[in-house]
């Protein structure tokens, strides 16, 4: 089983990926959060894996709040795994995910982090990649999945890092910290009336629900359900989303 987390598409396509290599299910974490109880039984010899972005150089908010209700029956002596999509470096995602695990008794064999094309652009000097550079990295991604997956496929452990970073743990626990605690947030979010098309796809795309329509537009809920994936932002025809006034001039960019 593979559980995964997606806003923009780049996880997604890499658990789809792997869910290919292994022939193993998919289930995505939004979804199974809605449920009364996330628990799971596990076939013979059956793997478990995790797929998920890095959010300011951490599991997402989401992930961990999965892990932290997950019951697994026998897991037990199965082969773990997790991969993560980020723009760079991941500071210390992986230390951090698996003393989530921990608590609940899981432990990842292997850890690997895939580069994907930038979709964060909520903060000075992040931007989009160019369609060129979007298009390197998918090829290269696409060339390390192989590999990952054949190392899953045999169940070998070991840690496939892009970077951690020159100062992980300040990444991770000072500026991530401060990042996922204070601006992962709907509140600046806006559409602009008069651009909306009333297509519906922001409402669609988003992955917790927090985007829903009223009289033909986009309103966020402000219920903390929100993940901060941009989903809605990316995916707008008309560019008519923006988060603050920050993104009014950046790109977009989702998984095609």
């Amino acid at each position: 089983m593979i559980f995964y987390f997606s806003g923009t598409g780049n996880t997604r396509w890499a658990a789809e990926q792997l869910a290919t290599l292994t022939g193993e299910q998919l289930f995505f974490i939004p979804e199974e959060l809605k449920k009364e109880h996330v628990h799971y039984e596990l076939a013979e010899d059956e793997r478990i894996g995790f797929c998920f972005p890095v959010h300011g150089w951490q599991p997402p908010h989401i992930v961990r709040q999965f892990i932290r209700q997950l019951v697994i029956e026998q897991s037990q002596n199965h082969y773990c795994y997790a991969l993560v999509t980020c723009g760079d470096s991941i500071g210390r995602t992986m230390e951090i995910l698996n003393k989530e695990l921990a608590a609940i008794g899981l432990h990842a064999d292997s850890l690997f982090s895939l580069v994907m094309p930038e979709s964060y652009v909520c903060l000075p000097f992040m931007y989009t990649d160019t369609p060129e550079r979007e298009k390197e990295k998918i090829d290269k991604a696409a060339a390390d999945l192989q590999r990952y997956g054949f190392m899953i496929v045999n169940r070998q452990s070991g840690e496939v890092y892009t970077k951690k970073g020159a100062i992980p743990w300040t990444f991770s626990h000072v500026i991530g910290a401060y990042f996922n605690a204070h601006m992962i947030t709907d509140s600046k979010f806006t559409v602009d009336a008069d651009v909306c098309i009333h297509c519906g796809k922001c409402e669609k795309v988003c992955p917790t629900g927090d985007v829903r329509l009223v009289d033909g537009l986009p309103r966020w809920q402000h219920d903390d359900s929100c993940t901060c994936c941009l989903a809605c932002y990316h995916h707008c025809p008309k560019h008519a989303i923006n988060y603050g006034t920050i993104t009014r001039k950046r790109g977009q960019y989702y998984f095609k």
